[in-house]
């Protein structure tokens, strides 16, 4: 009997969407509408997301534009994107919003390496753990009787083998943004 590795797929898979999630609110200099989405705005009492209040658009490489459906709630979001500290500047004007993305000094650069490295360490320390699970669920059932030896050998090369290519893509993914950070 081989073991069955769906579960173990699935978490990688939320793994994979929570560490791309945590890359893209890492910002480059360049404008992205990722950095908003952890941004959430006080309005109708509720917190919602910007993208349920407003339309978002790229002005230009290193600008924002936010248009609010209802401009009663510009301040609100002003206010939201200044309190969650992303290091951007924020202007309101007739039309909506602007949200400017400064440069990144080398200082900064450098930092959010730094930040990038931590992120693929955390996504490596949740696979870890997933791989226990797995590891401890396949020797359980060969003590229990349910798969013989071999298959317990074999079910345990086919997890590394998965765990092996899931840090190798976590790795890839770093490099990436670590180049796009530092402008290479």
């Amino acid at each position: 009997m081989a073991y069955d590795f769906s579960g173990l797929k699935k978490k990688i898979k939320d793994i994979n969407e929570h560490f791309a999630k945590e890359l893209s609110g890492i910002h480059t200099g360049r404008a992205s509408m990722a950095l908003l989405d952890t941004v959430h705005v006080e309005s109708y009492g509720a917190q919602l997301a910007i993208s349920h209040l407003a339309t978002i658009t790229n002005e230009d490489a290193r600008t924002l534009r936010i248009v609010p459906w209802d401009k009663k709630n510009s301040k609100e979001i002003e206010k939201s994107i200044n309190a969650e500290n992303l290091g951007v500047s924020v202007s309101v004007d007739d039309g909506g919003l602007r949200v400017f993305f400064p440069p990144l000094t080398t200082e900064r650069r450098i930092a959010f390496t730094k930040i990038v490295r931590d992120k693929v360490e955390d996504a490596r320390v949740s696979l870890r753990g997933e791989r226990e699970k797995t590891k401890n669920d396949i020797v359980t059932k060969e003590r229990d009787g349910e798969m013989n030896e071999d298959e317990k050998k074999h079910s345990l090369d086919a997890l590394q083998k998965l765990v092996d290519e899931t840090n190798a893509s976590f790795e890839a993914t770093g490099v990436k943004k670590e180049k796009e950070i530092l402008g290479e």
